[in-house]
């Protein structure tokens, strides 16, 4: 495992469903804990950060594994 906490596989989906995974997961956890989101789709690079600026969460960033983006963010 990578610096985060919980990954969640979002490979193959579309936006907005990466945003609405991470949305949902990032909920039930406490502040301050980092995940990792898993996307293929070339949106979740816009919607992602947009997401996370609107919700009061962190978006720490982007960086490609071949095919896949992982995308952290740390829990507001």
């Amino acid at each position: 495992m990578g610096d985060w906490d919980i990954e969640i596989d979002c490979e193959g989906l579309l936006c907005p469903l990466p945003v609405l995974r991470a949305r949902k997961r990032l909920l039930a956890l406490a502040s301050g804990t980092v995940v990792c989101v898993r996307a293929t789709d070339a949106m979740a690079l816009i919607d992602l950060p947009h997401f996370c600026a609107e919700a009061g969460h962190a978006y720490l960033g982007a960086q490609d594994d071949g095919a896949v983006t992982r995308h952290l963010i740390r829990r507001g």
